[in-house]
């Protein structure tokens, strides 16, 4: 089984971070929205660490590598741009990352950024500003760049990079990128990582995988099948805020059985499997209104467009 450390790759919502996020907010917030990454942020605010290490293992243990699906009794079921779209609200439009993409506008140089710091406690430390004042072009980048480690991409060695400068740049500028399938295109990666990991024999490693993401997923589909609950109501209205709600506290040796007869209970596709095909979701409005062909306005079209476009994505970020 995966020791508890190598599942723990996003760092508790910690005090100092969500003073953080929240001081960068009231001064970025108008920034963010135009950027499309306003409501993808606001899960920063959640207990994204927070994992079921059974329903995890139980999902990768039926990962297919070839496929990059997951092989049910009911044919191969994985994570879509809806799915991604839905839990993190980022639009599926904008222009494809990879290293070398944009220009480098802003040299690494001219910033105040400090880079021998060892955790993302330290590293905000250095960077925060004080309350009150204004946020710098330094101290924003400085976020981006460790909301991207910590919160997004969840690099296993509690650092930021400097290899996510680029990325940051680009939406401190407010390119349009399309992190929506760079992060699924990211999940895919890693989940055969994960699967490769598991049949090790010197043992599974720590992971650089979104896995807070394939938490997300898992809780939704099998929240009606195994009847996941919560009193809680999130202020914000997201899906992936809603199933930040759901994953089980407990983790109990014998809820390992559990999930594995829940996936093969899945003998025949259902809306379980499916569980944003519905008209009562909570989100940015492109994805709440009324899509009909007929009723679409030009922008929603070419937001829905991006679901069918095909694309090659680049995830090495140095």
């Amino acid at each position: 089984m995966i020791p508890p450390r190598s599942l723990e790759l996003f760092p508790p919502v910690k005090d100092r971070h969500l003073q953080w996020l929240l001081q960068v907010e009231n001064a970025m917030k108008s920034s963010w929205s135009e950027t499309g990454i306003l409501y993808f942020i606001q899960l920063a605010k959640f207990d994204l660490h927070l994992f079921n290490p059974q329903m995890l293992l139980s999902a990768i243990f039926f990962w297919n590598r070839d496929t990059r699906a997951f092989e049910f009794p009911c044919g191969f079921i994985c994570p879509t741009l809806l799915d991604i779209a839905a839990i993190t609200g980022l639009p599926l439009v904008g222009d494809r990352f990879y290293p070398g993409a944009f220009e480098e506008e802003i040299s690494i140089n001219e910033l105040s950024i400090t880079w021998d710091k060892k955790t993302y406690l330290a590293f905000i430390n250095a960077h925060v500003g004080q309350p009150g004042t204004i946020v710098s072009p330094s101290e924003h980048i400085a976020f981006l760049m460790y909301w991207l480690s910590a919160c997004v991409f969840c690099t296993p060695s509690l650092q930021v990079p400097k290899y996510y400068y680029a990325l940051a740049q680009a939406l401190h500028l407010k390119k349009k990128i399309c992190l929506g399938k760079l992060l699924l295109a990211s999940l895919y990666t890693c989940l055969g990582e994960a699967l490769e990991s598991l049949s090790r024999e010197s043992g599974p490693r720590n992971l650089s995988v979104p896995l807070w993401l394939l938490q997300l997923w898992l809780n939704a589909i099998f929240e009606r099948k195994l009847s996941l609950t919560s009193t809680f109501v999130p202020a914000c209205e997201l899906e992936g805020a809603r199933l930040t709600t759901l994953t089980p506290r407990k983790r109990l040796v014998d809820d390992f059985a559990v999930y594995i007869d829940a996936i093969l209970n899945f003998s025949v596709f259902t809306e379980d499997l499916a569980p944003f095909i519905r008209p009562t979701l909570s989100g940015p409005s492109w994805l709440r209104r009324n899509n009909q062909v007929w009723s679409m306005t030009p922008d929603s079209l070419e937001m829905w467009s991006g679901f069918l476009s095909w694309d090659i994505i680049m995830l090495g970020m140095r």
